[in-house]
């Protein structure tokens, strides 16, 4: 009996050993047909690092510090002459036949030199560029850059594209080979005129990295070669003349309107072209952001009756050189009051 009783108590003993914990959850079962959840999704992986700098391509900037301007001359010097035009267009004539005056063309774009490129910072760490005329009286003209050169307002014309041509760089990193296009624009549309029927322009703009050379005291010569060049030809319609007398219109083979006067008669429309081409080449220092040296030649030409007020560069040939200066220019003297 005794041994009956302490069997049962080593039993219910063990039961309670066995017996789960109080407020443990059960997991409730998924309803018949539930497809199990998926796996948790790994965390993202973190944000791949930037590539290093590519140590064969440079960047090509102005180095301007504050209250330590940089100046340039650009000397030009004209050869072969300036011929307008290829094709000088015969005099006009009088209604008796005799030749009359030749008017006084439109002016073409003004030759922009010798210049002098006035680069400095100014108190809120802008870019400005003043454009002085050497010897002249005539007054600066300003002109805001950014930090590469790029012409951001204040010039116009002939005096704009020259200074895009010597002043700005590449706007991205480049290396041996690299090429990119200059803000240029050699041929203004807007100033052909009613009469000029032009045909689709022809441009090439290219600027390229030829060379990247090392030299002393880890200084890097970036070597710059230019070929840029604009086209274009249309044809230009003839101006309406004056009605002939009535009493020739019959030998003139005019014909008569409705109220018996001769019919203005059109002269026939005649070809005309131009074609603006630069090439040059420049040597950067690329840690001291200067030119070391700058040379380059701009030819235009034009043909028959082209407006020449659409041309952004003088005609001709022309040669630049560009020299670093030491001093700033001085400002344009202003004209004294009398007394």
């Amino acid at each position: 009996m005794k041994q009956s009783v302490f069997g049962l108590v080593v039993a219910l003993s063990l039961t309670a050993c066995k017996e789960e914990p109080r407020g443990k959850m059960e997991p409730i079962p998924r309803p018949p047909g539930m497809k199990d959840a998926p796996p948790p999704a790994e965390a993202a992986p973190a944000a791949a690092a930037e590539p290093p700098v590519d140590p064969s391509k440079v960047v090509l900037r102005w180095k301007i510090a504050q209250g330590a301007p940089t100046s340039y001359r650009l000397d030009i010097e004209r050869s072969g002459g300036a011929p307008a035009s290829t094709e000088e267009a015969a005099p006009p004539k009088s209604a008796k036949g005799k030749e009359k005056p030749a008017p006084v063309a439109a002016a073409t774009a003004a030759l922009p030199g010798p210049v002098t490129y006035f680069m400095e910072r100014t108190d809120s760490g802008d870019y400005r560029l003043r454009v002085v005329p050497v010897g002249g009286n005539v007054d600066a003209d300003t002109a805001t850059l950014s930090e590469r050169g790029f012409v951001l307002d204040g010039l116009q014309g002939a005096t704009r594209n020259t200074a895009t041509l010597v002043l700005e760089l590449p706007r991205d990193p480049v290396g041996t080979g690299d090429a990119w296009s200059l803000g240029t624009e050699l041929i203004l549309m807007e100033a052909l005129g009613p009469q000029f029927q032009a045909g689709q322009p022809e441009r090439s703009n290219r600027v390229k990295l030829a060379s990247l050379t090392p030299a002393d005291g880890g200084e890097q010569v970036a070597t710059l070669e230019y070929n840029i060049s604009e086209k274009l030809a249309g044809k230009v319609r003839g101006k309406e003349e004056p009605p002939t007398s009535p009493a020739r219109a019959e030998e003139e083979d005019a014909e008569a309107d409705e109220s018996g006067r001769p019919r203005p008669r059109a002269t026939p429309e005649t070809s005309a072209s131009a074609e603006v081409s630069i090439t040059g080449r420049g040597e950067f220092l690329v840690k001291a952001g200067r030119w070391r040296s700058w040379e380059g030649t701009v030819t235009s030409v034009t043909k028959g009756a082209f407006p020449t007020a659409a041309l952004q560069v003088p005609t001709g040939a022309l040669k630049l050189r560009l020299t670093a200066v030491e001093s700033a220019p001085a400002p344009a003297p202003t004209a004294q009051p009398q007394q």
